[in-house]
């Protein structure tokens, strides 16, 4: 099948996922990144019924910069809501040492869970359904937070590698700035992806596609699929209670 096809394809699901579960839209989190972008356009394309929310936290400006031009470019209407006093409420309940690595790595993902959080108190006053932005890399590396980013009703893009996440956003007319910005979960400044997994997106795509790569990025891609097992499935369960 062609990626043309295949988007095409992806349209038509998400039209019939709102059929089977009633739904009245979608609601998706814009953070001016190129997956996030790849969603926006297959959702308006889906329906007319979609918002965006924007949710700066200590981000860059330009993350709010890029997602407002996304949401312009394929008229999606949006929200911008600043979680800042909320995460700084939360942060200061909590913890006394922010200095502290593990305290750092739990504030950075709880900025996704306050994000996960007001997606769902919106789409549920709205009647629309969560749409996540995980690509294949971050699903099979387990790149993503649990239930923040990865907290979503459907994954349209899942299927998709970074490289097939880039040639899709050229189809469907992301802007050109979007497509060649460098890879990042905007949870602390300058941090990218790639950094973080110790491992490029062309390894790991090659990886998946079952071509050949160093073994020392082998050995990294499996270790990351290994421990993030427990994201890719739901609460650990004990054996069932036999009578």
């Amino acid at each position: 099948m062609e990626l043309k096809e295949y988007l095409d394809y992806l349209v038509d699901w998400l039209k019939e996922q709102l059929i089977v579960t009633n739904a009245k839209g979608y609601i998706l989190g814009v953070s001016g990144g190129i997956d996030s972008a790849l969603v926006a356009a297959l959702i308006t394309k889906a329906t007319n019924n979609t918002l965006g929310v924007i949710m700066p936290c200590y981000s860059q400006e330009e993350d709010l910069i890029d997602a407002k031009d996304v949401c312009d470019t394929f008229s999606l209407e949006y929200k911008v809501i600043n979680l800042e006093s909320t995460f700084d409420s939360l942060k200061n309940t909590l913890f006394t040492n922010t200095f502290d690595k593990a305290i750092k790595d739990a504030l950075s993902n709880t900025k996704a869970r306050l994000r996960m959080t007001t997606l769902y108190a919106l789409g549920q006053s709205l009647g629309y359904l969560v749409v996540g932005t995980d690509n294949k890399d971050e699903w099979h590396t387990g790149y993503f937070t649990k239930y923040g980013d990865g907290g979503v009703d459907l994954v349209p893009i899942i299927n998709l590698n970074k490289r097939e996440v880039w040639e899709a956003s050229k189809l469907l007319g992301v802007n050109d700035k979007i497509i060649k910005r460098i890879p990042t979960a905007g949870l602390a400044n300058g941090q990218t992806d790639e950094s973080e997994l110790k491992v490029t997106y062309s390894e790991l795509d090659d990886y998946l596609d079952g071509k050949e790569i160093k073994d020392s990025s082998k050995e990294r891609i499996e270790y990351l699929h290994k421990i993030s097992e427990h994201k890719r499935n739901i609460a650990a369960r004990p054996a069932p209670f036999k009578k």
